[in-house]
């Protein structure tokens, strides 16, 4: 099924409506996402953000409304075909969520041998190029516990990579994170998207990252259930449309005691 949107409109929410059950998280969600840009789904914790972005990546079928990519109504499509758009898609979950049994070099393989026909020798190089995009090229044979969390989120961002994809998404790429690796990883993203022609769609509340990365964004509030500010960080700072955006956006950040 498809649906007429400019070209470059990448992704468009229409009427979204996410929740579990009979409990509703989020209505009325409108936006879209450009090409090429690094879009925020931002908000208060427990706001919606993560179950919005599930429903986005096919974890969640959504109450009502639709998700289109690339002009194709991706929750009204049949299952196979859902599984062909996703092939677009490249998700970095907030843990990484390598698996633990699997050597660094293996969880990026995996990908690759489930959804291509690429010799055992092609698939080796592509995992040593998509290791060196993200400057851990030395990780291949180490398993997730010899990791930082830090050397986590790359690896995890590396097998995201691995099919090439169009579109990116991140949930809370920088939590847990100290402030230098999480500067590091937002460099490292912004690069991607400048190198690589990327989309990227990311879930943060993390301000110093907000602010660096993300150039469009839609703000998420829990009380009323519906997003009631969009537009990028800086400007949603600069000019807060409401006190609940003011407050967010200007909220202190403390630092821990030495």
């Amino acid at each position: 099924m498809t649906n007429t949107q400019p070209a470059e409109h990448l992704l468009s929410v229409e009427n979204l409506t996410v929740g579990y059950g009979e409990r509703i998280i989020q209505h009325n969600i409108n936006f879209t996402v450009k090409k090429g840009s690094i879009f925020a789904l931002m908000g208060g914790s427990g706001c919606g953000k993560s179950t919005l972005l599930k429903s986005m990546i096919g974890l969640l079928p959504p109450k009502a409304g639709d998700f289109l990519v690339k002009g194709e109504n991706y929750w009204k499509s049949s299952k196979q075909h859902r599984i062909d758009i996703g092939r677009n898609f490249g998700v970095l979950f907030q843990s990484a969520a390598l698996w633990s049994s699997m050597t660094v070099g293996e969880n990026i393989a995996l990908p690759l041998q489930l959804f291509t026909d690429l010799s055992s020798s092609m698939i080796q190089r592509l995992v040593e190029l998509k290791l060196g995009l993200v400057g851990m090229s030395h990780a291949i044979n180490l398993y997730p516990s010899e990791l930082s969390g830090g050397m986590k989120k790359r690896c995890g961002l590396a097998r995201a990579l691995a099919l090439d994809p169009e579109i990116l998404f991140f949930d809370e790429p920088s939590a847990g994170l100290d402030p230098i690796t999480s500067k590091r990883l937002d460099d490292l993203i912004v690069n991607l998207r400048d190198g690589l022609g990327t989309t990227i769609v990311i879930v943060s509340h993390e301000l110093p990252s907000l602010f660096a990365i993300a150039d469009d964004g839609v703000f998420l509030d829990a009380e009323t259930k519906t997003p009631i500010a969009y537009g990028s960080p800086k400007e949603l700072r600069d000019h807060p449309p409401c006190e609940l955006v003011n407050d967010f956006m200007h909220r202190q950040i403390f630092e821990h005691p030495k």
